[in-house]
């Protein structure tokens, strides 16, 4: 296969490398009741760089265990997997992970929260308040620099999480349900300022746990449909980028694909 480059603005994105490559794997947990339960079985995926991967499913069916087995917070029973060309455990410096709740620090500022992983990587004072003053700017957070976390609502403390995993310049962002707990409004809101972030480049690799199918088809490049930890479909989206929400969801493919995935689901 020839090689190709996709244009992101800042840089080419070599999308014939595999970023991420699971073989085999396969995670399996002790019941406290005696016995074993497989939460993965035998999962092979391959993702490319600069790809953008929805993970969907029921909850329990094995997505965020896979999530976390890329993050190396969960080891492979058996098979194997890797991320950036290493072990996921070695590739962790080029990783941005992103919970469905904030998580942020209540001692610190919006500013502080965002230069809270700059500052744990060593980056000195000065060009981590650079750094992320401009990621608060992207998310339409300028000015609100100072603010406590407590007075901030939850789409904007969602927006400042945002901006401190962007902040880390990961080459992979590995995102958990990261809009569920916003209102209808705000969600729609966060997710095109996503969108739009990802796709003004440069374009990480990134792998989305989602349930909602109309986010996956929206979000993604492809999707991956996991049932009972083994994966029932894998399809490219097919919808031409740059998107935004509403061209989407008036598109025949996204209609075609959410019957597709209701139906296997």
């Amino acid at each position: 296969m020839n090689s190709t480059t996709v244009s992101t603005g800042t840089e080419n994105i070599n999308r014939s490398a595999t970023m991420i490559r699971l073989h085999q794997a396969r995670v399996t947990f002790d019941k406290p009741e005696g016995g074993t339960h497989t939460v993965l079985h035998d999962i092979d995926l391959d993702i490319a760089a600069g790809q953008f991967v929805a993970l969907v499913g029921r909850s329990g069916c094995g997505k965020t265990t896979l999530l976390n087995m890329i993050a190396a917070l969960v080891e492979p029973s058996s098979g194997s997997i890797q991320v950036h060309g290493t072990s996921p455990r070695e590739a962790r410096p080029h990783l941005g992970f992103m919970l469905a709740r904030d998580a942020l620090l209540p001692w610190r500022s919006a500013q502080g929260n965002v230069e809270y992983g700059l500052e744990l990587r060593g980056i000195d004072r000065a060009t981590r308040r650079k750094v992320a003053h401009d990621w608060l700017g992207r998310v339409h957070l300028g000015g609100s620099e100072r603010l406590w976390p407590w007075q901030l609502s939850q789409g904007m403390r969602q927006r400042v999480a945002l901006a401190r995993t962007w902040a880390l310049d990961p080459d992979v962002l590995l995102m958990d349900e990261p809009f569920a707990a916003l209102d209808a409004r705000t969600r729609i809101s966060v997710q095109q300022q996503f969108l739009e972030l990802w796709q003004s480049g440069p374009q990480r690799t990134v792998v989305f746990v989602t349930h909602d199918l109309g986010e996956a088809i929206t979000l993604a490049d492809r999707v991956v449909l996991l049932g009972e930890g083994k994966i029932l479909d894998d399809v490219e989206v097919g919808i031409e980028r740059p998107r935004d929400l509403e061209s989407v969801a008036a598109h025949p493919r996204y209609q075609e694909l959410y019957e597709r995935f209701r139906a296997s689901l």
